[in-house]
């Protein structure tokens, strides 16, 4: 049996795709030169280094240097940005905000998803400070760079924040948090907070996808254990805080400068387990508004600093990036098809995207009446570098060490989607990763029986698309299966705008109550026409 893939027509939610240019898209100021689209080191190194900032900035001819380039196309969107980018940003920060609740919510009892968070809020109010930023859930007021770093841990602590492909990495759980707190800090109004973010969004996808190395069929980030998001979004997270504190197109190269000598974070928790991982986006979150504060006191970054010799690119990733995915189409982002942060798609289950074609096809083929307790074995075939994630090592994805852990487990994220309550609507949820599902012995024995592979399909499609195939041996001595090519939420199946909001809804009323969470989806809907101080409205509405 063979069931029915997800295919190219099912319904987008985001506008970017199909609308272009909209007719709120800022002046163009000038162009940006020739987009460099050559694989690996540049000739721009440290002995034909061009002076820092060595061009006018805004109104006047484009620098040349990497960082300055990005810096002049974020000190635009401080104009104006598409209408169909600010939209698609704004619901951004709704499905950030329902996360961040849902990790503060009744099912997030155990220290991989409070601890970690309860542990930045502690060391924060320790180190005192002046107030400027609120944390979310509750209340207190931060310096702005301990509040990003409380928010960014909330943000990702519970694995359900959104992933552009093919960076694969999560931007708005690590740009956001800087956005709210820098143009909290600041008095920015809304629609300059939106901006901050779509510009720190933008810039923190195209630094992954310069890194995609099509041999691989993968991001050299990932390959080499390095954690994209963290690095990446560390960069994407001063854009977002400058822009939001008012810098200069100057003052955000050198942020951009200083930003990446911050930016860390390995990947070895996903494998084997430790809650370090929820920190990273708090700390990029930290770390850019901190690049950015001291960009703003007169520090500055080398001009050369992605594409030079000992530059962040080479540095993390040897001779394996492309300057074409980073560079094109800046000189024409008042064009909403030229955007890349939009093109980032939401999670419908809270656990490691890699599990979610596991999770897909094992509820389909319970739909089509498949009794768990006939499941011999199961095998799970996805991407190589996917497996390597969610299969490896086997003995302890088959018996994760905390609920945390299991959200990178395939045996277990199948399992539990064979064995969801269908009468409270199927799906792999907050619920079946609670101290309590992820010792169910039911559970873990069927875990057990399913072993994860690599499947030459799934690698000829990722990571541009997450796709895997289960195949079921029964007891009556069946062989059945199922293959999804896009997992639900991906390119080939995104989610609707109703399925988002009952994902923001699920995630914010059991802590707000019914009322306060339509007040908050509200306002957040509203961001992009509120006043100064729009802020510190919003972020009260989120506290318990």
């Amino acid at each position: 049996m063979t069931g029915t893939e997800h295919g190219p027509d099912a319904r987008r939610t985001s506008p970017t795709r199909e609308s272009g240019g909209t007719a709120d898209a800022r002046v163009p100021r000038g162009t940006t030169g020739t987009d460099d689209g050559h694989h690996g080191r540049t000739e721009t190194g440290p002995d034909d280094a061009r002076p820092a900032h060595g061009g006018p900035g805004e109104g006047g001819r484009p620098r040349s240097g990497f960082a300055a380039r990005l810096a002049d196309f974020a000190a635009r969107c401080r104009e104006a940005i598409p209408r169909a980018v600010a939209e698609d940003t704004t619901a951004r920060i709704s499905d950030a905000l329902g996360n961040c609740l849902a990790a503060l919510g009744p099912y997030a009892r155990d220290d991989a998803a409070r601890g970690p968070h309860e542990a930045a809020l502690t060391t924060a109010r320790r180190a005192g400070g002046t107030p400027e930023s609120t944390a979310i859930g509750s209340g207190v007021r931060l310096p702005a760079d301990r509040a990003a770093l409380v928010n960014g841990t909330l943000a990702h602590a519970l694995d359900f924040d959104d992933t552009h492909l093919p960076s694969v990495l999560h931007p708005t759980a690590a740009v956001l948090p800087a956005a709210l707190a820098a143009a909290e800090a600041s008095g920015a109004d809304g629609a300059l907070t939106v901006a901050a973010l779509a510009a720190g969004g933008e810039v923190c996808v195209r630094l992954g996808m310069a890194s995609y190395d099509p041999r691989l069929r993968n991001s050299v980030f990932f390959d080499k254990g390095l954690h994209a998001t963290s690095i990446c979004g560390t960069v994407g997270a001063a854009v977002a805080a400058g822009l939001a504190q008012g810098l200069t197109s100057a003052q955000l190269a050198d942020a951009i400068g200083i930003a990446c000598s911050m930016g860390a974070g390995v990947i070895e928790a996903n494998r084997t387990g430790g809650t370090v991982k929820r920190i990273h986006c708090g700390w990029a979150a930290h770390c850019g508004i901190s690049a950015a504060q001291l960009a703003a006191a007169g520090v500055t970054g080398p001009p050369t600093v992605l594409e030079g010799r000992f530059g962040f690119l080479t540095a993390f990733l040897g001779d394996r990036w492309d300057a074409g995915p980073l560079l094109d189409g800046l000189d024409a982002m008042d064009d909403a098809a030229h955007w890349e942060y939009p093109r980032t798609v939401y999670k419908p289950y809270p656990s490691n995207h890699f599990t979610h074609p596991g999770i897909d096809c094992a509820l389909a083929l319970r739909a089509a009446g498949l009794d768990p307790a006939d499941v011999v074995t199961a095998e799970l075939g996805v991407a190589a570098a996917a497996r390597r994630t969610i299969g490896e090592p086997r003995e302890q994805k088959v018996r994760p060490s905390s609920p945390y852990h299991a959200k990178f487990s395939g045996p277990y994220t199948v399992a539990s989607a064979l064995l969801a309550e269908w009468d409270r609507g199927p799906g792999v949820r907050l619920r079946d990763f609670t101290p309590e599902a992820f010792t169910d012995p039911r559970r873990l024995a069927l875990a057990a029986r399913v072993e994860v592979v690599s499947d030459a399909r799934c690698d000829a499609e990722f990571p541009h698309a997450f796709g895997g195939v289960l195949r079921v041996r029964t007891r009556g001595g069946a062989t059945i299966e199922h293959r999804v090519v896009s997992s639900r939420g991906g390119p080939g199946s995104p989610l609707t705008s109703t399925e988002l909001a009952e994902k923001f809804q699920v995630g914010a009323e059991p802590l707000l109550g019914a009322e306060r969470t339509r007040r908050l989806a509200a306002a957040t809907a509203a961001l992009p026409g509120a006043g100064p101080g729009c802020v510190t409205d919003l972020l009260g509405l989120t506290r318990i």
